[in-house]
């Protein structure tokens, strides 16, 4: 892919993989680099993740596309995983992606030794809060780090005039925010016996919360925002789509999407509208900020919580928080992407969710256009004519009177 510059720095789109679908779906819709995790040693557990020779694939699709592939390895070891990273590590030498994410220093030094060709890019997990910090992480020999989510644009902006010009800065700019510092939680080992800072988080930010007063053990009072009661931990997800020259400004070069156990649809979308704004914002600033309400539009056809700009304004508030529910707003469904053509014409997809014959339903491309059509026919993997297709995973040729191409997804919209 051709490089986007701003004042002289190049400029990139990084888009989160959970699995060699999604990873193929992010470089189709406009990622400059994808960042995924193998099978150990990331902090995406319960992510459907890659195996070596998924992650051999990926890559390969990547770079004959121009684009970077990066693997996490953020967690926080402890002594049994040593000998297992270095192995891994080793392993991946014969692949090659572009950079290792860490955030541990031992893993750091045992990636240093076994695979030194490989660029280093310290996680936020890391709690990367000063420039003193980047010139630790810089002089030990990382290429960059990413921020703290917990850093305005204003510290942001001061970070980049102290530490050298060719490191770089990543910082996220769209998804999920996690309640603890720099995503450093216990609460999920305490509650779950499962540890956020090895890959297993249960996510009890979002569960239902009451009061118990210590002498009256048994009586839960509910911390009431309505009759549903109270998420007090629950964070409305970040959006910056309507603030990227700020972001730029400030001297970053990575912008991240967090959702790495999310599905195709989400991130072709995410990819996608960021991918045209921050495109259409370094041909013409103006024309960019007329379409701020265009692109708001696209980034809500995906799940999310509701939108906040997170610690990049100033500190958060009681207007950042959702009390009333943990579940996502949900615009459209997610039916299937487009595989291959057989020859009778009809396209192969493997069906994520019912949708049926006549039913009207989005073809959303990679270049940006949405295509409505009309579900002309299904038929199952055996040739039979099916008049809905109820279940998951299902092997289907379909026909929806236009022609389609590889990595077309197929969405329905909800009422």
């Amino acid at each position: 892919m051709a490089g986007r510059f701003y004042k002289g720095r190049e400029l990139e789109l990084l888009i989160p993989a959970s699995s060699l679908e999604v990873l193929k779906v992010a470089v189709m819709y406009g990622a400059d680099a994808v960042y995924i995790g193998g099978e150990a040693f990331g902090l995406r557990a319960k992510a459907k993740n890659f195996s070596l020779e998924d992650m051999k694939e990926g890559i390969e699709f990547a770079h004959e596309r121009g684009v970077k592939v990066f693997v996490t390895a953020n967690i926080l070891a402890h002594n049994y995983d040593l000998e297992g990273a270095r192995q891994y590590f080793r392993e991946l030498k014969e692949i090659k992606p572009d950079a290792l994410i860490i955030s541990d220093p031992g893993m750091f030094t045992i990636a240093k030794e076994e695979v030194p060709e490989i660029e280093i890019h310290i996680s936020t997990q890391a709690n990367n809060t000063n420039y003193m910090t980047y010139n630790f992480w810089w002089k030990q020999g990382a290429k960059r780090v990413v921020s703290a989510r917990e850093l305005s644009l204003n510290e942001i902006k001061q970070i980049r005039n102290n530490i050298p010009e060719e490191m770089e800065i990543e910082s996220f700019m769209h998804g999920a925010m996690c309640i603890s510092y720099s995503g450093r939680c216990l609460l999920s080992s305490f509650m779950a016996g499962r540890d956020a800072n090895r890959g297993a988080c249960t996510h009890p930010c979002r569960w239902k919360y009451a009061v118990v007063e210590e002498s009256r053990p048994g009586e839960y009072m509910p911390v009431y925002e309505n009759e549903r009661g109270t998420y007090i931990f629950n964070s409305k997800d970040l959006c910056m789509i309507e603030h990227i020259p700020e972001m730029l400004d400030a001297g970053i070069d990575s912008f991240k999407i967090e959702g790495r156990m999310k599905t195709a649809l989400y991130v072709a979308t995410v990819a996608r509208t960021y991918r045209l704004a921050i495109d259409e914002f370094l041909k013409d600033p103006e024309l960019y900020r007329e379409r701020i309400p265009f692109y708001k539009s696209e980034i809500s056809k995906c799940t999310y919580r509701q939108y906040t700009t997170g610690f990049f304004f100033g500190k958060p508030d009681e207007n950042t928080q959702i009390y009333d529910s943990n579940t996502y707003c949900k615009e459209y469904t997610y039916l299937g992407i487009v595989d291959d053509v057989n020859e009778q014409g009809l396209y192969h997809i493997e069906q994520r969710n019912k949708f049926s014959v006549g039913e009207t339903i989005e073809v959303m491309k990679p270049n940006g256009e949405n295509i409505e059509v009309v579900v002309k026919r299904i038929v199952d993997e055996r040739g039979k004519d099916m008049e809905s297709a109820p279940h998951p995973k299902q092997q289907l040729y379909i026909d929806l009177g236009i022609e389609l191409e590889q990595f077309d997804i197929l969405r329905r919209k909800e009422d």
